[in-house]
């Protein structure tokens, strides 16, 4: 089956292809040597820490949050 990309960059899967619901989640992973795109379902009740220890980005990068607020811009 040929799947093509829209303007917004979203593929849209017939419903004979794959059973699944409006809200199910599914962690998607690109492999260049194979040029491919995998889909795999992430269960409804998962374990969100997991899934955040499991991220190859290392939360530790991340640039430290302000403490102030932003101030207003006059116009």
């Amino acid at each position: 089956m040929i799947l093509t990309l829209d303007a917004k960059r979203r593929l849209t899967l017939p419903a004979s292809l794959i059973p699944a619901q409006p809200g199910d989640h599914f962690q998607a992973e690109f492999d260049p040597e194979e040029d491919t795109v995998v889909f795999r379902r992430i269960a409804k009740n998962a374990d969100w820490l997991n899934v955040l220890k499991a991220c190859p980005v290392k939360m530790d990068d991340l640039p430290p949050r302000r403490s102030e607020m932003p101030k207003r811009l006059e116009l």
